[in-house]
């Protein structure tokens, strides 16, 4: 252990800390989870297939039930998730209407 670290006093714990320690704390509580339709946690890259039809606005397509959506990026949102599809150009879904595949 590094003796030139700094303590920093946590308020929420009441305890001394290295600064490290609670910055690491602090990313891990700014960490929003997105989950899908049935519950799974969604992370980016996850493939997920669409639980009913869904009409794009602005695109004049329905996306069918059952579609398959590859490598989806999680927007910091907690429900809603960007998506790319052939024909379609910046597809945002919301996570109630998608399985994890």
């Amino acid at each position: 252990m590094s003796t030139d670290e700094d303590y920093v006093y946590d308020e929420a714990s009441g305890e001394w800390m290295l600064a490290s320690e609670q910055a690491a704390n602090l990313a891990a509580e700014n960490v929003v989870e997105v989950r899908d339709a049935v519950g799974n946690l969604l992370a980016d890259g996850d493939a997920v297939t669409l639980i009913k039809d869904l009409e794009v606005k602005g695109a004049g397509q329905t996306l069918k039930q059952g579609t398959l959506i590859k490598s989806i990026r999680l927007t910091g949102d907690a429900q809603e998730i960007d998506c790319k599809y052939p024909g379609i150009k910046g597809l945002v879904l919301r996570a109630e209407f998608v399985r994890k595949r």
